[in-house]
């Protein structure tokens, strides 16, 4: 195969999404449509990748800087599918071979897709070649108008007549092009047409005119070239993100009680013989292992999960890690670089934050537990707090292996609690406390005998 160009068009203004941001970064099934597409594209592994922006073009240049290679172009103004093609002319000046033209916005398009489109047009030595699809009720779509059973041109659904607006073949928007006679073909186009734009499918009345053959690649699954332009199709299109995700998984052996309320991230992981429960959220780049329970309404981002984690109902977990046979909730908040040793515990109203908790420890109820370090087999009691913030800077606490900690203890940081230390109930402990001692801060209790008659009398 010769070499692979993409180019993707982004630059309209959706002003059927009535939103402030660009179309193309609204997100479907965890991710923006963009980024679908790109990662459709990177499948082909293209010499040069354009993204042709316009509307919000700097807010797009911005979601997107970190991805390595992109190009883009600015069409401004906007004045149809070809002239946006036409942007993109200096960024593959002196390259050859194939140009794939995609939407920014038909997030289900699938890379053997493009893999097979990229074949067949290389194959036949084609000008062109539109990927198409057969569908009940076309609505707005170009409808495909072959005569002798090829391709003669594409009709655009307001300038169709009546039995071309029957035609249930449409143009899906995905092309592949031979570049050499690309953008001379693309100056050539007019907009004496309804749009008064310059449409990208006249290069078919144009190439045939020319003698250059235009072939089609019809899609079995026309879902994939479902585009959204509203927030009606986001979610339709999110619909089967995450249908295609859950059902995935669950081929591979996780079971998910409710796929209809399961919401997974298309780069989660799990391992298998997990069960998910209703109502999960598993975001980002999660990786949960083998033999898992997570329970009803769990949200976790960004967060790896070793074999054999129960996680109970309604927690949070963000940017931590939990060790096998950990278990956490339910209630609990689990905030970022949050480390879970093997078979500890994090029970109910509970949060721990930028903390590691040793092997066996636990800390079941109740308690804040932020920058600290928790050693191995510690019992924290129920309340307790380590008091991280003096109101300018964050400090440490140190609690070593063995220590206990009793309910209603404040640790006021930097502090360190010994191997093997008690601290009792009710203290605010404000020096450390050395391995193997008792430490004790609160006041003398004094009962007053007869005191409450007084009172009432």
């Amino acid at each position: 195969m010769s070499d692979t160009h993409i180019v993707i068009l982004a630059a309209g203004k959706g002003t059927r999404m009535k939103s402030a941001a660009p179309k193309v970064l609204h997100a479907a099934g965890g991710l923006p449509l963009i980024e679908h597409v790109l990662r459709a594209a990177d499948a082909l592994r293209p010499a040069t990748t354009v993204l042709v922006i316009g509307h919000l073009a700097d807010r797009v240049k911005t979601a997107l800087a970190k991805r390595p290679g992109l190009r883009f172009a600015l069409q401004e103004p906007q004045l149809g599918t070809g002239h946006a093609l036409l942007q993109a002319e200096p960024h593959l000046e002196g390259a050859s071979g194939t140009v794939v033209l995609l939407s920014g916005d038909v997030p289900l398009l699938r890379a053997e897709t493009l893999e097979r489109l990229v074949r067949q047009h290389e194959s036949a030595g084609a000008a062109a070649t539109v990927l198409t699809a057969r569908v009940s009720g076309p609505h707005e779509y170009g409808r495909i108008v072959r005569e002798g059973g090829r391709i003669a041109a594409i009709v655009e659904h307001k300038d169709a007549t009546p039995a071309q607006r029957a035609i249930d073949e449409i143009n899906s928007g995905i092309y592949a092009f031979a570049l050499e006679p690309l953008f001379d073909a693309l100056r050539s186009i007019g907009s004496a047409n309804a749009q008064g734009e310059y449409y990208l499918p006249d290069l078919v009345g144009i190439y045939r005119s020319q003698g250059k053959a235009v072939e089609t690649v019809v899609l079995d699954d026309a879902r994939q070239i479902l585009g959204v332009n509203s927030r009606k199709e986001l979610a339709d299109v999110s619909a089967i993100l995450k249908t295609t995700k859950n059902d995935a998984l669950m081929a591979n052996g996780v079971s998910i009680v409710d796929p209809a309320t399961a919401y997974i991230d298309p780069d989660v992981e799990i391992g298998t013989d997990t069960t998910i429960h209703p109502n999960v959220y598993l975001e980002g780049r999660t990786r949960i292992g083998s033999n898992c329970v997570i329970h009803a309404g769990v949200r976790i981002v960004d967060s790896t999960i070793d074999d054999g984690v129960v996680i109970k109902n309604y927690c949070v977990i963000t940017e931590s890690h939990l060790a096998a046979g950990a278990e956490v909730g339910p209630f609990a908040h689990l905030r970022p670089h949050s480390d879970i040793g093997e078979n500890a515990r994090v029970g109910n109203f509970t949060e721990l934050k930028k903390t590691s908790l040793g092997k066996g420890s636990k800390a079941s109820h109740l308690s804040y537990l932020g920058d600290a370090v928790i050693g191995e087999k510690v019992n924290v009691g129920a309340g307790t707090i380590t008091c991280n913030y003096d109101g300018t800077h964050k400090h440490q606490t140190v609690i070593e292996d063995g220590a206990f900690i009793g309910s209603d203890s404040q640790l006021v940081a930097p502090i360190r609690v010994g191997k093997g230390a008690y601290i009792a109930a009710g203290s605010s402990i404000v020096e450390d406390v050395p391995a193997g001692a008792l430490g004790i801060a609160r006041g003398k209790q004094i009962n007053k005998p007869g005191w409450v008659a007084k009172k009432k009398g």
